[in-house]
């Protein structure tokens, strides 16, 4: 018996094989709300598991294949979606690939998704989320509308994902890791930045370049890539395929006359489209300013006018974990970003020096995966110290086992001089924010440190509120 590939008119019922995860939950709920029977396994609950079985997803939480419900043990008819991290003897992965069933990776079910409609898909080592989510938000506030793949939880809508029954458009993030964003076939595409990353899987730096070269050429004819100037990577388009350049200061699409002043950033955006003058960004952050640039681009090319974009950047509210404020007066600041790369840092640490030119500003900083400390350890080290004060916790290690002599203490050694140093246990943050004293402080990683952020906040509140 062959494993036949199904179409979505085929799909009665979908399994998720790890359906906790961000980026599945978003699949997840766009099968929910087209009626579909939606299942799966996850090895802990969570506040995301737990608003899912709200919506109509059944989930168990172990690894039984008895728990599989009856209606998605039909291969003609149920599809399986597996994220990367569930190992590939899980018990529930071998039955249904032991037994035909159409097994994808989430990626895969996106790239479904990608033929179906217009993919407008934002790809980068870093700045894919939140360009993704401002891009998803212009448009669905416009009369154009969109569903949304999103790798965060919008703040406007308190969801990473969104659905429309009537647009043709469909935002999605797409992931350099394990090579997924291959499988897409998008309309028109950003690429923000391509700074080495996930080396151990691609190897090279070279191999990863080339990862994003060749998804250059997925792009459909009459589609457009939107690229960051100055990138290294070299693009390899489709005859037809439209390239626009975008910056800060520079490019096809930029910013010009920026004003960042009493906590309010504004600037005209310059286009080959249509100028607008005055843009204000209702999620005042400096790197949002060339985010916003990208998605505005992305969003003008496919129909928006002049009052969509700058009312769409003027509520855009922003995304949770990526540059999030939590407290926000004159006595403290506190804030919670994902940026885990060191190019990501670096542009975090630059938008807090902008905006906090003369507070002293503490990070802790919980480093994610043994192999990223190992290649970037030093660039770990000069991106966090543009900060005064760096509190390192031992590595997060996701998927990983730990790797001899791989430690936080690489990234301390190597930190620049004059800058406040610290090196203490996950376990004992709390009691650390305690007892010291703050002016602006940044919870930094991707790691599961941000899981103590509320009772961070609620310490800084009884202290300084």
């Amino acid at each position: 018996m062959q494993t036949v590939k199904m179409t979505i008119k085929d799909i009665k019922a979908v399994y998720f094989v790890g359906a906790g995860g961000i980026g599945m939950s978003a699949i997840a709920r766009y099968f929910l709300g087209r009626g579909m029977v939606v299942a799966g396994y996850d090895k802990t609950p969570s506040a995301l598991t737990t608003q899912l079985e709200k919506e109509g997803m059944l989930i168990h939480y172990e690894e039984n294949v008895d728990e599989i419900p009856h209606v998605c043990r039909r291969p003609e008819s149920t599809l399986v979606v597996y994220t990367p991290a569930i190992p590939q003897e899980h018990r529930e992965l071998v039955y249904f690939r032991e037994n035909h069933f159409d097994v994808e990776k989430r990626a895969q079910v996106l790239g479904m998704l990608t033929q179906m409609h217009k993919g407008l898909c934002v790809a980068g080592t870093h700045g894919k989320t939140s360009t993704s989510a401002m891009c998803a938000h212009i448009m669905h506030q416009s009369h154009l509308n969109c569903n949304a793949f999103l790798g965060g939880i919008s703040k406007n809508y308190g969801t990473n994902y969104m659905l429309s029954e009537k647009s043709d458009f469909v935002v999605i993030e797409a992931d350099e890791f394990d090579r997924s964003f291959h499988w897409l076939r998008p309309w028109m595409t950003i690429i923000t930045s391509t700074d080495p990353d996930h080396l151990d899987i691609y190897g090279t730096k070279e191999a990863y370049l080339e990862s994003f070269r060749h998804y250059t050429t997925l792009i459909q004819p009459d589609g457009a890539l939107i690229i960051r100037k100055g990138l290294e990577m070299k693009a390899n388009v489709q005859e037809g395929v439209r390239v626009y350049e975008y910056g800060l200061d520079e490019g096809d699409f930029h910013a010009e006359n920026i004003k960042i002043e009493n906590g309010e950033i504004r600037f005209d955006f310059i286009s080959p489209v249509k100028s607008i003058r005055d843009v204000r960004l209702g999620h005042p952050v400096p790197i949002n300013i060339e985010n916003g640039v990208a998605a505005m681009a992305m969003a003008q090319l496919n129909g928006c006018d002049e009052e969509e974009l700058k009312y769409g950047m003027q509520t855009y509210h922003g995304v949770d974990r990526r540059f999030d404020f939590k407290i926000k007066n004159d006595k403290i600041v506190f804030l919670s970003d994902y940026a885990h790369h060191p190019q990501e840092i670096y542009q975090s640490a630059k938008s807090i020096r902008q905006l906090y030119r003369d507070k002293k500003v503490t990070v802790i900083f919980q480093p994610h995966l043994y192999t990223r400390t190992r290649d970037f350890y030093k660039d770990f080290a000069s991106s966090l110290s543009l900060l005064d004060r760096v509190v390192l916790t031992e590595i997060y290690p996701a998927r990983e086992l730990p790797l001899p002599g791989i430690t936080s203490q690489l990234i301390y050694d190597n930190l620049k001089e004059g800058v406040e140093k610290e090196l203490i246990r996950k376990a004992d943050v709390l009691q650390f924010v305690a007892d010291n004293d703050f002016e602006v402080l940044v919870v930094l990683g991707a790691g599961d440190l941000d899981n103590q952020v509320p009772a961070m906040e609620q310490i800084l509140k009884e202290k300084y509120i």
